[in-house]
């Protein structure tokens, strides 16, 4: 049975090409950094690099190389100046697209890697999630790992952000999202806290100034990078657990795939009008974005800028943890009233969840 890859024109929102791809699920996809072709991993432990452009009539839909690994690979990531690709598993492998043997294999512990990031800056650098509740980073240059930082839960993925080198959001299962400077690795920079189930995926947008969210709760969230909750939540009732999230080089929509089998298209900016606007709209516009801005700390103001309906199941689980929160807030209070002085330290919500940093 083989697994298929589409290709779709979201413009006419239709299917135009269908690759019988991998005999097993394919389980990662990157396209190549001059987008003319892109590679795909699957279970039947194989690499496949295809052509972007559809064959010509006649031609059989064929892979332009096929390179037969020894493990199943679970994640795929395309460096973004070089003709040179990593792999991850049991480890992760660098590749030269000329080569069908990796030029170098990195690994710090033995667990399975779910995914594997090229840092878009500093493109020697690479990030790796591993099920040991790892997030390890790695220089392509000197070929070993360089730092590894262990959290309470498992890491799902990571996203560097296109605008600043040294950041990058991690997507946990402990509901949160952590954005890391990778200089200091000690505490995150800001805990993203506002999903009621496990994180699965994150992608910034091209500004660098926001990020998205998908979640095993059946709805994508968008969050400023200087903010630990979410400015807008998108869900609709018949989608399901949102397994992965694209947000669009031009800033304007956000693509997601989940588990009922659909693709959706959503707007970055949920209010923006699409196509042409005239002069006086764009005016318009413009003057009642600055009043916002001026009146946002209004109370009125601000309850309607921050409303949001959310489903029942949702909105029954955030109210849960919340009161969760607050008992733990409560008990740790009373434990430090009944306790020596300094015996029970004061830990701020930042380092809770940091295990230890290796490096």
């Amino acid at each position: 049975c083989f697994y298929q890859v589409k290709i779709w024109n979201l413009t006419k929102r239709q299917c135009i090409r269908t690759i019988q791809a991998h005999e097993g699920f394919v389980r990662g996809m990157c396209a190549r950094f001059c987008g003319t072709s892109f590679f795909t991993v699957g279970d039947d432990k194989t690499i496949k690099q295809w052509k972007m452009e559809s064959p010509e009539y006649g031609e059989e839909e064929e892979p332009i190389h096929t390179i037969l690994g020894k493990t199943v690979y679970t994640g795929i990531d395309h460096h973004w100046k070089e003709p040179v690709f990593a792999t991850c598993g049991h480890q992760v492998d660098i590749w030269d697209e000329q080569r069908t043997s990796p030029k170098c294999s990195l690994t710090w512990g033995f667990d399975s890697i779910s995914s594997v990031k090229f840092n878009p800056i500093e493109t020697y650098l690479l990030g790796s999630c591993a099920s040991d509740r790892n997030i390890v980073l790695y220089d392509m240059r000197k070929s070993t790992p360089l730092k590894k930082v262990i959290l309470n839960m498992r890491t799902n993925t990571l996203c560097w952000n296109p605008m600043e080198a040294f950041i990058f959001t991690a997507a946990n299962e402990d509901y949160n999202l952590y954005t890391f400077d990778m200089r200091f690795l000690e505490s995150p920079v800001m805990v993203h806290m506002d999903h009621v189930s496990a994180v699965l995926d994150v992608d910034y947008s091209p500004t660098g100034k926001e990020f998205v969210s998908a979640s095993f709760d059946k709805s994508i969230r968008i969050f400023p990078v200087d903010k630990g909750h979410s400015r807008e939540v998108y869900h609709t009732k018949r989608m399901q657990h949102v397994i992965t999230v694209k947000w669009t080089s031009d800033n304007k929509y956000i693509l997601c795939g989940s588990d009922e089998m659909n693709i959706r298209l959503w707007k970055a900016n949920a209010s923006e009008k699409l196509g042409v606007l005239a002069p006086r709209e764009k005016a318009a516009m413009n003057y009642n974005q600055k009043l916002k801005e001026k009146f946002q700390f209004h109370p009125q103001i601000r309850r309607i800028a921050q409303h949001r309906h959310l489903p029942k199941s949702i909105y029954c689980q955030i109210k849960e943890q919340r009161i969760m929160r607050e008992a733990r807030r409560r008990k740790e209070l009373n434990r430090r009233k009944h306790s020596k002085p300094g015996s029970v330290p004061f830990v701020p919500e930042r380092k809770k969840h940091i295990v230890a940093v290796v490096k």
